[in-house]
């Protein structure tokens, strides 16, 4: 690989080479490189472009990294990907997408990820998305992330785009049935003329089930931000959405929390909150020496931590 594919890797999947295990890495909408493991499978799709993930049941503390780099302009890639999680197992995936666009041409990169949890399993998924290179094509990334989740499954997502991406549509919906518990964490950043929508909506079908949303974002320049959420409680279940934004510059931040309660035993809760880096917050730091950029630099990169 050369210096552009490894530092994309290295930015959006923690890989500074080739991993071990089970794997799969995708460059310029054609597969690159895979690897299955006897506990991890990994079968490409015969009827479009994707592959199907078969973690075995009890399979515990195994990782598999699945991630997309695109390296020009002028790419059109959507991709359409299945996990079936067996029963009782414990697996951390590693997914997400870097484009590097020097180009004039724009690049775009669409995922589908559906996941299958079995009964008992936990996993953690960990997306992140990135754009660079000073071309003026555009650099779109659009996931869409559906998940049903089975009795006493855990699934924890983890998402991040802090950086590079000129417009973003990211849409996750989840069906959670008895005792199943869904966390989502996710971290945006958008500057320039930049984009980025977010859509979640949560079905809290069995007793018992829980959903925590936590989204933290950063807007600046003249960017924009789309917030939606709707966690609907259809059964005894407990539902938390809490959004928080900083606007810098001329941005805007749209926040539109939404929830609905089926069920009479359901709990649910959202919060939004959307202001400006408080003026106390800098002077602090700049009483310590930093300048105004620096001083925001740090607040802003605590906030998203």
């Amino acid at each position: 690989m050369d210096k552009i594919e490894k530092d994309l890797l290295l930015q959006i999947a923690d890989l500074h080479k080739i991993p071990e295990g089970a794997f799969n890495i995708r460059e310029n909408g054609k597969p690159l490189k895979s690897n299955s493991t006897a506990e991890i499978e990994i079968v490409p799709k015969k009827d479009k472009s994707g592959i199907d993930i078969y973690v075995k049941p009890n399979v515990k503390n195994k990782s598999v990294h699945i991630p997309v780099i695109i390296t020009t302009g002028g790419i059109k890639d959507l991709v359409y990907n299945d996990f079936y999680i067996g029963e009782n197992s414990e697996v951390t995936i590693v997914a997400g997408c870097g484009i590097h666009n020097a180009t004039n041409l724009n690049s775009e990169h669409n995922g589908i990820h559906s996941f299958h949890l079995g009964k008992n399993c936990v996993v953690t998924y960990i997306e992140k998305h990135l754009g660079v290179g000073n071309g003026m094509g555009e650099k779109v990334l659009n996931p869409v992330t559906n998940i049903v989740m089975e009795k006493n499954s855990t699934f924890t997502m983890e998402t991040t785009q802090l950086g590079g991406v000129s417009s973003s549509v990211r849409t996750t919906k989840a069906k959670l049935f008895d005792n199943a518990k869904l966390v989502i964490k996710e971290k945006i950043l958008t500057t320039k003329n930049q984009t980025a929508k977010t859509k979640f909506d949560v079905n809290l079908i069995g007793k018992g089930g829980s959903v925590d949303v936590i989204s933290r974002s950063v807007a600046k320049d003249n960017s924009y931000q789309n917030f939606y959420s709707a966690v609907k409680g259809k059964a005894e279940c407990f539902g938390h959405v809490a959004c928080d934004g900083i606007l810098v510059g001329n941005a805007r931040i749209d926040s539109t929390p939404k929830i609905v309660c089926e069920n009479v035993e359901a709990t649910l809760v959202h919060e939004a909150a959307i202001g400006k880096i408080a003026g106390e917050q800098l002077t602090k730091l700049m009483t310590l020496g930093l300048n105004e950029e620096e001083a925001e630099n740090l607040i802003i990169k605590g906030f998203l931590k």
